[in-house]
């Protein structure tokens, strides 16, 4: 059921931890899984989407994630897939039923070696006690981060940045950061002078000590 028409265990292999392929890959099948490696989105690290139409379920993942981060967003994925099959659209996306079934799932992957000491404790946390087991747990995720490809050097997390510098996004917007409200950056873009919710982990491209009027106006020529 992948989009791909190559051996779907080697191409799990470039993925996820190699312990782990024959695990999922019997998932894909036992829950007729189309299972698609997508382009980075900002948004989300993975999406699921119920059968419909004759099509099969879809998950689709990014294809930038490191093997654990990767792991865990299946199964975070793979949750929502089990708790549709039950629960139909009767439930709350990251509810007491969801929520269940991730933890479930996700300790079967734990005591076996597969995460480095430091991102097991933190799972451990965060699917058994955190209340933000749906993803927004900010220690864990700093944690996956130093498994990443290291940033090019022109791009850092929006965190690093000084309240009220400019920065540029993958689109090419540009943006003034603002205060930090619970966990996220307000800021404003300056293309449409709209304030947008950032995490704090967000990859962006600092202007420095560029005009970003001038910036922006080079922008909209180019495209």
């Amino acid at each position: 059921m992948f989009e791909m028409k190559s051996d779907p265990r080697q191409i799990l292999k470039s993925y996820l931890p190699e312990s782990v392929v024959d695990e999922v890959y019997k998932s894909v099948l036992d829950h007729k899984v189309s299972l698609h490696f997508t382009r980075a989105r900002n948004s989300k690290l993975g999406d699921f989407r119920p059968a419909h139409a004759g099509k099969p379920h879809r998950i689709s993942l990014n294809h930038n994630l490191n093997p654990y981060e990767m792991l865990i967003t299946w199964v975070h994925e793979l949750a929502h897939l089990i708790t549709f099959e039950k629960h139909g659209r009767q439930h709350q996306p990251h509810g007491i039923e969801w929520k269940q079934n991730f933890a479930r799932l996700m300790v079967s992957f734990l005591h076996r070696g597969i995460f480095p000491d430091e991102i097991e404790e933190a799972i451990k946390y965060h699917v058994l006690i955190s209340k933000a087991a749906n993803g927004s747990d900010l220690h864990l995720k700093r944690l996956l981060k130093a498994y990443d490809k290291p940033l090019d050097e022109h791009k850092t997390t929006i965190e690093t940045l000084t309240e009220g510098s400019y920065f540029k996004v993958h689109d090419g917007r540009i943006f003034q950061k603002g205060q930090l409200l619970r966990k996220r950056f307000k800021c404003l873009c300056m293309n449409d002078k709209r304030f947008y919710l950032f995490s704090q982990l967000a990859v962006v491209e600092p202007i420095g000590n560029e005009n970003p009027i001038l910036s922006l106006y080079l922008t909209k020529k180019s495209s």
